[in-house]
């Protein structure tokens, strides 16, 4: 207020681009950490077929059964 008594004008608040940046840091939220819990998934898998061949098993893939339809 050195001015001469006049205030200036807030600059106004674009709460509409704060949103806009929140949904896209949610969604980059979200996708990292689906890739993380795939990721933890996959070595997981890998883990147990490495485990088996290390016991010397020679049949360590994993076998797939269909389901049987009623």
């Amino acid at each position: 207020m050195t001015d001469g008594g006049r205030a200036e004008p807030e600059p106004p608040d674009h709460q509409g681009n704060r949103n806009i940046e929140n949904a896209v840091m949610l969604g980059f939220f979200v996708v990292l950490v689906g890739a993380g819990i795939w990721l933890l998934g996959t070595m997981a898998d890998i883990r147990k077929v490495q485990d088996c061949a290390a016991q010397g098993r020679r049949n360590c893939a994993t076998i797939e059964i269909p389901d049987r339809a009623r």
